[in-house]
């Protein structure tokens, strides 16, 4: 009886663990997204770890945004306080799959996966009149742009549509209000 009773333990132990459980759609996605990017520039190499630390640190230089702060949170960038690059790396040499590297640092750090891409602005559509200020610089932030002497909502919106011609053609000529 004693026997039954332990097997019925391990059975009802091995039953509510459950099955490991991967990322759930969405989840991680600048992780996912930056790393698999950064996967397929590799895809011709057959890098080790170290070369390809190498390339993961010179390709976090040149990242701004969420993807920045995804590097910071990995230790890539100059200004981060922890250091988990090998974590991405030596995984990425052997071909493990992005995703599941993502998850084993979501492990290691939770705020990796907290990271969220904003969402797009569809300029073709979008009254740029409704917009609030702080969204109106976002857009000329993400073209690499400032508006120096703006000091009202109309003077941001005026840059805008002044650039919008160099940064998103497509939106300028859909565009009627110009």
């Amino acid at each position: 009886m004693l026997r039954l009773s332990g097997w019925s333990v391990a059975l009802a132990l091995a039953l509510l663990s459950g099955p490991v459980e991967g990322l759930k759609e969405g989840e991680c996605e600048v992780c996912v997204s930056f790393l698999g990017k950064f996967y397929e520039s590799l895809k011709d190499s057959n890098a080790n770890s170290a070369d390809i630390e190498k390339e993961l640190l010179k390709s976090c230089s040149d990242t701004k945004g969420k993807e920045n702060r995804f590097c910071y949170y990995i230790g890539a960038t100059s200004d981060a306080a922890t250091k988990m690059v090998n974590e991405v790396s030596k995984p990425l040499s052997y071909h493990v799959p992005v995703d599941k590297i993502c998850e084993k640092l979501k492990k290691k750090d939770s705020q990796i996966c907290e990271l969220r891409y904003d969402k797009q602005l569809d300029l073709t559509t979008v009254d740029l009149k409704k917009l609030k200020v702080k969204d109106l610089k976002k857009i000329l932030d993400e073209w690499g742009e400032s508006c120096k002497g703006c000091a009202e909502k109309s003077d941001f919106i005026r840059k805008i549509t002044e650039l919008m011609p160099k940064y998103a053609p497509a939106a300028a000529k859909a565009r009627t209000d110009l």
